[in-house]
């Protein structure tokens, strides 16, 4: 059956780039099986239906994260169609999210120097003691948001600074809602106990930008797994399905993939989808009539 026509679609003369990550090989955490997987398949895929795609190298670390994410950045021009996707660990922190790349460091703890800095403001009494387990999780809050702000990358500022482009669109997925370990001593999903090695994430928080379509690959506030018998996360075993569906928009696609995964999870894990696009019909892969591919 020929492929539908719509008018007002996303014209076929609109550049498409892709900036597609995937870390698995954790230095200081654990390690993925899927993300390079889903990388790569993502990439074949979107080179395919007409993406222009940087596959020179593969990005993990955190100066080679910022130096392709810069690079990506100034290579977009007006009314570009921008696909940004990240596959690894993901740490949400002061409502704000961070990716983190390959050599991101293990998190702070609370050591001997904080404890005896602790103890001397005791001593002259200018805090009570019950007040000392509060002095010591602002400290450790401290350290782990410096570390983040100088080790990992922040999800939002990315989505600012392509968006900031003038893009026809920005369509951003994260698939890295992965159990992390990070002592937060405000998560509501753990205590303050030292003992975080069994903690589960709390999951990403809900990220906003006009002109953008944002699909995380869980709910806000909740995490999967990395299934690790399978070759690609769930989230994109269903993106796969439907990502090259010709004049189909991309709401439709992604709904479509909400739905395959909350089946096939039976509903343990729900997709969400943030919406702030200007335009309507926007397509992946766009045929014209009697075209059997966009990129034909």
């Amino acid at each position: 059956m020929a492929a539908k026509s719509i008018p007002g679609a996303t014209s076929v003369s609109r550049r498409r780039l892709a900036l597609v990550i995937g870390i698995d090989d954790y230095e200081n955490h654990p390690i993925l099986k899927n993300p390079k997987n889903d990388a790569e398949k993502l990439s074949s895929l979107l080179q395919r239906i007409g993406f222009i795609i940087d596959t020179s190298s593969l990005v993990k670390t955190y100066a080679e994260i910022k130096r392709k994410i810069l690079d990506f950045e100034l290579s977009i021009e007006l009314n570009d169609v921008v696909l940004f996707y990240f596959a690894g660990h993901g740490v949400q922190w002061e409502d704000q999210n961070y990716l983190m790349p390959k050599d991101f460091p293990q998190f702070p703890e609370t050591n001997e120097a904080d404890l005896e800095e602790i103890a001397g403001i005791l001593e002259k009494g200018v805090l009570k003691k019950e007040m000392a387990d509060m002095l010591k999780a602002d400290i450790l809050k401290k350290k782990i948001a410096g570390i983040l702000k100088m080790k990992a990358i922040n999800a939002q500022d990315i989505l600012n600074t392509l968006s900031d482009r003038k893009p026809y669109v920005t369509i951003f997925l994260l698939d890295c809602c992965r159990e992390y370990v990070l002592r937060n001593p405000d998560l509501n999903t753990r205590g303050p106990s030292s003992n975080t090695r069994n903690s589960k994430s709390a999951g990403l928080a809900a990220m906003h930008k006009a002109g953008a379509l944002v699909a995380f690959a869980c709910a806000p506030g909740t995490y999967v797994d990395d299934r690790p018998k399978d070759k690609n996360s769930l989230f994109m075993e269903h993106l796969i399905k439907h990502i090259e569906t010709p004049n189909e928009d991309i709401v439709n696609i992604l709904r479509d993939v909400i739905d395959g995964v909350m089946e096939d999870s039976n509903d343990t894990q729900i997709p969400f989808l943030s919406v702030q696009l200007r335009h309507k019909n926007i397509y992946l892969c766009e045929q014209a009539q009697g075209n059997k591919n966009s990129s034909e």
